[in-house]
């Protein structure tokens, strides 16, 4: 029999090809829903090989159910939807899929410190809705994004490359990260700070760490307290590292003066999630990588790994190791 690949979510026939030709591939045919978790782990007690995305929960009792499973191929750069831990104990190779979503990520990124900054969406609903009566010198005037401090927590690639982007803008780019980057110093002018330090000098603040427990709520209240009054907080990493409710309080009560997210602590969101009610707030859907382009590369990238592990190679980008 031909191993069994599960594939989480609806991919077009020609991204998976390569496995319907070698494998015996089943999908969940629905591109706007999650698998629901019993359809998921039934799934898996057949697998040979699962493509996840970031929606599937893929914890012990998941990877346990798996007694034939090889590998997991994570259709994202993060992994903490996976338990790594157990899947190392239990033999099952984890990829992911870095580095072919920097630039897209990175662009994303930049788009939510100048939409923030520059009031973009409040603008463009401002016409929409025709309110548009008349020009005035402060009609929606925000703040201006060149020259002025960014300051980047968690100096990885995606960091480094939203770093690139940065010194177009002629910007001061300060970064916070667990080791030196040496590389982002000596070819961006990047310098490294204390968390502490960033908070207080950023004009905008971007978040791009991975989660961790020790990352988890990195940014709460005392986090918001230390930025200055007029500062762009941006968070394209991962939802959890920002208390939501102290993202909340510190825009309503002015801490800060904006914010541009594209992650959330629980997703999807509601209509009323209280932060979609400020209009200081840019929001996205999780849009980081979401180009034609970089999601083709993405999709590539996870049949490489699942046809290399199943053929008994080595796969291209594991972040385990069995």
């Amino acid at each position: 029999m031909k191993p069994y690949v599960f594939i989480s979510r609806k991919l077009p026939d020609e991204a998976i090809a390569i496995l319907k030709e070698k494998y015996d591939v089943h999908m969940w045919e629905q591109e706007d829903a999650a698998v629901p978790y019993e359809v998921f782990l039934e799934e898996t007690k057949k697998a040979d090989a699962l493509l996840t995305m970031l929606s599937e929960p893929v914890n012990e009792d998941v990877l346990k159910a798996g007694e034939k499973l090889k590998i997991v191929a994570n259709m994202a750069v993060g992994y903490d939807n996976i338990d790594v831990k157990a899947a190392s104990r239990l033999g099952v190779t984890v990829t992911n899929t870095p580095n072919v979503l920097n630039d897209s990520t990175a662009d994303l990124t930049f788009a939510l410190v100048l939409a923030a900054a520059r009031r973009m969406v409040e603008a463009s609903e401002f016409v929409k809705e025709g309110n548009w009566k008349s020009w005035s010198p402060f009609l929606l005037a925000g703040q201006d994004v060149h020259h002025k401090t960014i300051g980047i927590v968690g100096m990885g690639n995606i960091g480094k490359t939203v770093a690139k982007r940065a010194t177009g803008f002629e910007m001061e780019i300060l970064y916070h990260n667990r080791s030196r980057k040496h590389d982002a110093e000596q070819e961006l002018g990047a310098k490294y700070a204390s968390f502490k330090e960033l908070l207080e000098r950023s004009d905008f603040v971007v978040c791009m760490t991975p989660l961790t427990e020790e990352t988890r709520n990195l940014f709460n209240r005392n986090a918001f307290k230390k930025m200055k009054q007029q500062a762009v907080f941006v968070n394209a990493s991962r939802g959890p590292v920002v208390n939501e409710h102290d993202l909340y309080e510190a825009l309503v009560e002015g801490e800060i003066a904006a914010a541009g997210l594209d992650v959330f602590a629980e997703e999807p969101i509601g209509s009323d999630h209280p932060l979609l009610g400020l209009k200081n707030v840019v929001a996205m859907p999780h849009i980081g990588s979401a180009s034609m382009e970089t999601r083709f590369a993405m999709m590539k990238l996870c049949v490489e790994n699942i046809d290399l592990v199943l053929s008994g190679n080595a796969p291209k980008t594991p972040v385990n190791k069995k």
